[in-house]
């Protein structure tokens, strides 16, 4: 692999782990909802001038869309709202890879190895110690909904898996379009806010936050990574990913001060073992 692509996949998961900085930052000033409807319309536009629609089926393009922006992303940023820490956020979300072997099970009928069925176990072990820190700490909706928004993305792995687009860029934009409008009524709904609008002039650092989301994290993100995966082998690539938790936390601590209670991080430790184990196999074993 060369060194600018290694670095290339450095920075693709250090601006995944910031992300959670930047959704922080503006879920505290704005509707969580909201906040994501506008994340998802401006990684479509003006993508979607640029880019043809991509040849899959259309209730793949918006099942995934919906899956993706609505669920997934409704619900961490909303999580995150709530009091999820934002750093812890970033690792236990990626449970998020059991999730997609466990649906790849249902839905395609594959066998998960036996170091994928360990990982889990591991992990799984790492989220009831986090879920018992949580408790003591902060209320166990937020976190539950971490989980919920760990399983949405495991099943837009699945769509996508099934849709198999080869325009991946367009499949982002064009898909994009399927959820600022459900986000926004959900926001009406339950937010209060009016026509996908917020009810003040937004600050420089939310705006700021929300174009971040936008385009580094989504558009340039996405379009790197499977640039980085067509160039080289999965297992090559995709132990980056392992990063983006360490930079979530470590941006999150820098910014906000987080700090993990010594129960919660005994759990982070499970799940970034399991991860690892997950991605490495029984190499890490020997």
């Amino acid at each position: 692999m060369p060194f600018t692509h290694i670095l290339l996949a450095i920075l693709v998961s250090a601006i995944y782990g910031v992300a959670f900085v930047a959704i922080k930052l503006s879920v505290t000033e704005l509707p969580p909802l909201l906040v994501t409807g506008y994340r998802y319309l401006f990684a479509a536009l003006p993508l979607v001038f640029f880019v043809p629609v991509p040849k899959v089926p259309v209730r793949l393009l918006v099942a995934y869309g919906v899956t993706q922006g609505v669920l997934m992303f409704g619900l961490i940023f909303s999580a995150i709202r709530l009091g999820m820490p934002p750093g812890l956020a970033s690792l236990v979300v990626q449970m998020q890879v059991f999730f997609t072997v466990l649906f790849s099970v249902i839905a395609f009928g594959e066998k998960p190895r036996r170091h994928e069925v360990v990982g889990a176990i591991v992990a799984i072990g790492g989220i009831c110690l986090i879920g018992f820190a949580e408790a003591e700490i902060t209320p166990i909706v937020p976190f539950l909904m971490v989980i919920g928004s760990a399983a949405a993305w495991g099943l837009a792995n699945v769509i996508a898996k099934a849709a198999k687009p080869t325009a991946m860029l367009g499949f982002v934009g064009w898909s994009s379009l399927a959820a600022p409008l459900p986000l926004f009524l959900l926001s009406m709904l339950f937010e209060g806010t009016k026509f996908g609008l917020p009810d003040h002039v937004p600050s420089m650092t939310a705006v700021l936050s929300i174009a971040f989301l936008a385009y580094p994290t989504t558009v340039f993100n996405f379009a790197a990574w499977i640039f980085l995966l067509r160039a080289h082998a999965a297992a090559t690539v995709t132990p980056f990913a392992l990063l983006i938790p360490v930079f979530g936390m470590a941006s999150t601590a820098l910014v906000f001060g987080e700090t993990l209670p010594p129960l919660a991080a005994a759990g982070s430790a499970l799940i970034f073992l399991g991860l690892a184990i997950n991605v490495f196999g029984w190499r890490l074993l020997r």
